[in-house]
């Protein structure tokens, strides 16, 4: 089988002399975004770890399960945490009639979901995986939905099964176990998840995620839709805490990167305004909601986060339309400038710029120097950068484990390069570290929209363009892939896209940081009291529409 011809820019580095020297690597390719190499199935584990040790791409952002005509294929999308511009694309071709390769899993821990998915959804077997088997659906689901033969039309009987102790044959225990549901329909689980807990006594020896309960086919539903018009409203619905524009802005960088797309200044200023007027709302929420998880503050800071999400939102729905399904961005640009008369609505904007810094002083009294939450976040929900990293973990779990990650800065996009602010970092690795670095998060949102607000207040008349001139219908050159990302709410959101040169995506994966930080709660609860892992749950800002997709 020959290589992919795929367009694009290559990136060279040091991994290039230990690339030469593997044994394994078939041939190289070109994504949009990055180089890539073609591995034996056989060899995946010792390539990827020879990248991970001496390459230093210790980030396995995203892994990509697709069928073409005569084969499958699994690629692994590498970054380095130190220079998230240090990308390699590893791509493992498999054969059509058996798919199967050598799984990630024990490089990369993040892998191990990745790969259940590409099981579930399209048949790849993963040989030496610790546990695989389906993720979204059913364990009783018959057929891999997304394989060009799956028949839509046949039934699915799933059946009842009772639930099992995960370590009921672990007879190094001489007490006695307790398995406990929590959730799926639970206010901790901030969403439909479902999480086995096994106790012995209130101490927490295993914890599993159960995804999948509101898995909506948003990729497939991409794949339907036209580049230019139908896929930017879906974003929005991956995240409906607030943070619909990033998600917008993840798809717009992907699509306009695949289709050599630039957009003018002008709009790039409009858009990291609105992005980060976005991560407010998200973070908002994710505040005003832990405190009613840890100390049940329903009175004060729960109302106190929804009262100032109201005043984002309405900020908001003046610029697009949209109190939080925005669909406001469009490629090359944004739909619409600033509302008029414009001046009006950027003092509405410094209005509530000057009145957050006292509101947020209100916060820090009652949450990051409230006794009761102190003692349910502090030292408890540990998770150390190095595990972090192996589970993928981005955003503000892995900037509270003292991981310096974010894509604003490491991998300048929009306006953020020429604004001055700082990457928020706590070390203490736990529950109070994270909620720590949303709230100051907050701070330097707003200082970002503060200077957006003083340019575009400066920008002059005749020269402010909101979209570049994009072609009505796109269609990128066949075999063209791109996997860009950005600093969405929760984290790293990133997008795979491949091109069969009509106008809608041939493959459109979605890489959600909430579902690899998801992934990692075992890790941070083992060991602990029940209590703390609510604590710890609701410390990772969890939107199960970003998880399930």
């Amino acid at each position: 089988m020959g290589a992919v011809t795929r367009t694009g820019r290559e990136r060279s580095g040091d991994w290039e002399s230990i690339v030469a020297e593997l044994d394994g690597v078939v041939s190289r390719e070109t994504h949009s975004n990055a180089p890539g190499i073609v591995v034996r199935a056989d060899a995946v584990a010792a390539i990827l770890e020879t990248l991970r040790d001496r390459a230093g791409f210790d980030h396995c952002a995203c892994v990509t399960g697709q069928e073409y005509t005569d084969r499958f294929e699994t690629i692994y999308h590498l970054r380095s945490y130190d220079d998230p511009t240090r990308e390699l694309s590893v791509v493992v071709p498999t054969s059509s009639d058996e798919p199967a390769s050598e799984s990630a899993a024990a490089v990369y821990e993040t892998a191990d979901w990745h790969e259940r998915e590409a099981y579930d959804l399209l048949g790849i077997e993963y040989d030496e995986h610790p546990d695989l088997r389906r993720i979204l659906l059913p364990d009783t689901w018959q057929g891999h939905p997304l394989r060009d033969d799956y028949d839509q039309t046949q039934s699915q009987v799933v059946t009842y099964r009772e639930n099992v102790n995960p370590i009921q044959n672990d007879h190094e225990r001489s007490s006695d176990t307790m398995l406990l549901n929590i959730g799926p329909h639970h206010p901790a689980t901030h969403g439909v998840l479902h999480v086995q807990v096994t106790l012995d006594g209130e101490q927490v020896v295993d914890a599993e995620p159960d995804i999948g309960y509101i898995h909506r086919c948003e990729e497939q539903m991409c794949e339907q839709g036209t580049y230019r018009h139908q896929i930017m409203p879906y974003p929005d619905r991956w995240d409906w805490g607030g943070g619909g524009l990033l998600n917008e802005w993840a798809y717009a960088r992907a699509a306009e990167d695949l289709a050599d797309i630039e957009v003018p200044e002008y709009a790039q200023v409009v858009r990291t305004m609105s992005g980060e007027l976005s991560r407010m709302l998200s973070h908002f929420l994710a505040v005003g909601a832990y405190a009613l998880d840890v100390v049940g503050d329903f009175t004060a800071t729960f109302m106190y986060a929804i009262q100032d999400r109201e005043r984002v939102q309405s900020l908001l729905e003046d610029l697009t339309g949209q109190r939080l399904m925005f669909n406001y961005f469009r490629l090359g640009g944004v739909a619409w400038d600033l509302p008029q008369p414009r001046e009006a609505f950027l003092e509405k904007v410094r209005e509530f710029l000057d009145f957050l810094p006292d509101r947020l002083a209100e916060y820090h009294d009652l949450l990051s120097a409230n006794e009761i939450l102190q003692l349910r976040t502090l030292d408890t929900g540990h998770l150390d950068p190095d595990v972090a990293k192996s589970y993928g973990v981005t955003g503000p779990v892995a900037r509270g484990s003292g991981i310096d990650y974010d894509l604003r800065r490491d991998d300048p996009y929009g306006y953020y390069d020429e604004l001055d602010w700082s990457v928020v970092i706590e070390d203490g690795c736990d529950n109070y570290a994270r909620l720590l670095v949303r709230m100051r998060e907050i701070e330097e949102s707003a200082k970002i929209v503060e200077q957006c607000v003083d340019i575009l207040a400066d920008w002059p008349e005749d020269d402010r363009q909101i979209q570049s001139n994009v072609p009505r219908t796109l269609r990128p050159d066949p075999d063209t892939e791109t996997y860009q990302a950005v600093e969405a709410a929760k984290g790293e959101l990133g997008i795979y896209i491949r091109s069969d040169g009509t106008d809608k995506p041939a493959r459109f994966k979605i890489r959600g940081p909430s579902f690899s930080n998801l992934q990692a709660i075992p890790e941070m609860a083992e060991g602990e009291y029940l209590a703390d892992f609510i604590a710890t749950l609701g410390s990772l800002d969890t939107i199960m529409g970003e998880v399930d997709r």
